[in-house]
């Protein structure tokens, strides 16, 4: 960073120049040989390699000798305070040109008690820049020993305290991500494989934090890392991407499988110490939003069942027909909720088929052609067990999809059903029929929040059967 004596710029200051000043390895005869005598010819000897040392640094730098005159002053404090080194070199301290008279005897005595203090001494101090302006700068300073051991000098290395500051925030910002950040932080490497993880992220992760240091995402993540790590590779080649990610992604652990989501944002690593940016890895930070996804989700679910509930109502309330108001509202209820549904009515001691959608494709729900047909259910049956219990059934088919087919053939539904609910007709005190709904495999099973909806479908739908069966009877 800056000139020291061996550069020619401390020539003027004779006899003294044997005092033993600067870092130790420093000649301080401009002339005087390196001390590797007898090199390879043509290399740079001790003093060219200390001034090529001291310009190359990443700190401003400047030495005193033991009567505190400037024995060096690199680049980098050139650029801080605008004095060059053969302005520096040779003053004597820093009294009226560096720092203000007024606080010249105090900086020197603090800089120059390092010469006889064991370790580094910190220190901050207000300098003067060359225009006049005023810096403030934290220094570290430590005592330089001759030959013979006794203090020779003192060395400075010093820096804007803003800079420091910054440097210390980000070292303080990178430690608390790493250990108590409330997301989590994963380092991956440019094999994309993780090098350092926080402890939110091991935990979401489900595995202690050296456990999963090096390990590919594939051997955590069973569904859901080809985005992963579809996405680390976009950072990598293309930069950061301009807004967070939401990832869906099923783990592997100890527990089971789990399906969990991460708003996810990501951050391309590069080295702060070359030229042209080569990449580190990419710096992963997420959050688990699983929990706020699923009541989003709920929450549109209900909206859009709301909405079809309030269609259906509308449109059953123009139909002349009771039984045409039924379909018409069961055609509203299956949109985005089952793939299939039927309607058995009791008839004495039976259910008969009265309604119901195509078994071989999709379709409407209409009467059934030719009139209502006896449903042929063996003992047990989910549509029996609901009216018997004047409740709601569910059921699922067993893994597999022979095994499924075979499940929903013998209990007479088509054979692509795998989930059924079945909720009963009731209106005025009294069991109507049976409504069942059914989805095909590729869906997930019916849960409880599907029982409410399906409940709220029947109770309208019985409501218009119990209408159709009162108009019949009054035209009878």
């Amino acid at each position: 960073m800056g000139a020291s004596r061996s550069s020619g710029t401390t020539d003027e200051l004779g006899p003294d120049e044997d005092s033993g000043g600067g870092p130790p390895g420093c000649s301080t005869d401009p002339g005087a040989p390196a001390s590797g005598e007898g090199g390879l010819p043509g290399a740079p000897d001790g003093s060219e390699l200390l001034a090529a040392l001291l310009d190359g640094m990443d700190a401003a730098l400047c030495a005193f000798d033991a009567a505190g005159t400037v024995t060096h002053w690199n680049r980098e404090a050139e650029r801080i305070l605008g004095w060059s080194a053969q302005e520096a070199v040779g003053r004597a301290g820093f009294a009226g040109w560096a720092v203000r008279r007024a606080d010249a005897d105090e900086v020197r005595a603090r800089l120059m008690s390092a010469m006889d203090a064991p370790g580094r001494q910190v220190h901050e101090f207000a300098l003067l820049r060359k225009d006049g302006g005023r810096v403030l700068v934290r220094t570290q300073s430590a005592g330089v020993r001759g030959a013979d051991g006794k203090p020779a000098g003192v060395y400075c290395a010093f820096s804007e305290v803003h800079a420091q500051i910054d440097l210390e925030r980000a070292i303080a910002l990178s430690e608390a991500l790493l250990e108590d950040a409330s997301w989590g932080v994963v380092l991956v490497d440019v094999d994309l494989r993780p090098t350092v993880v926080n402890a939110y992220a091991s935990r979401a992760l489900g595995g202690g934090r050296t456990r999963l240091l090096g390990r590919p995402l594939g051997e955590l993540v069973v569904q859901g890392v080809e985005e992963l790590e579809a996405a680390l590779h976009h950072v990598l080649a293309e930069g950061a991407p301009s807004a967070p990610a939401e990832l869906w992604v099923t783990l592997r652990t100890a527990e089971g499988e789990r399906r969990r989501c991460w708003r996810s944002g990501f951050l391309r690593l590069a080295s702060p110490l070359t030229e042209e940016p080569v990449p580190l890895g990419v710096g992963w930070l997420f959050r688990d939003v699983t929990a706020a996804k699923l009541a989003e989700q709920e929450a549109d679910r209900l909206r859009f069942r709301a909405s079809q509930l309030h269609r259906a109502a509308r449109t059953a309330s123009e139909c002349e027909d009771p039984m045409e108001a039924a379909t018409s509202l069961l055609d509203f209820a299956l949109a985005g909720f089952a793939d299939h549904v039927l309607v058995d009515l009791v008839a004495g001691e039976r259910l008969v088929r009265t309604a119901a959608t195509p078994f071989d494709a999709p379709g409407p729900c209409l009467p059934v052609a030719g009139g209502s047909i006896p449903a042929r259910y063996g003992p047990g049956h989910p549509a029996l067990q609901s009216v018997e219990r004047t409740g709601t059934v569910r059921t699922s088919a067993s893994a597999g999809e022979a095994g499924a087919a075979a499940w929903a053939t013998e209990r007479r539904w088509p054979r692509d059903a795998a989930h059924a609910l079945c909720a009963v007709l009731r209106s005025r005190g009294r069991t109507l029929g049976v409504l069942t709904f059914l989805r095909a495999a590729n869906r997930a099973a019916f849960e409880r929040p599907d029982t409410a909806y399906a409940e709220t479908v029947a109770a309208r739908v019985a409501g218009a059967v119990d209408l159709a069966q009162v108009t019949r009877g009054a035209g009878g």
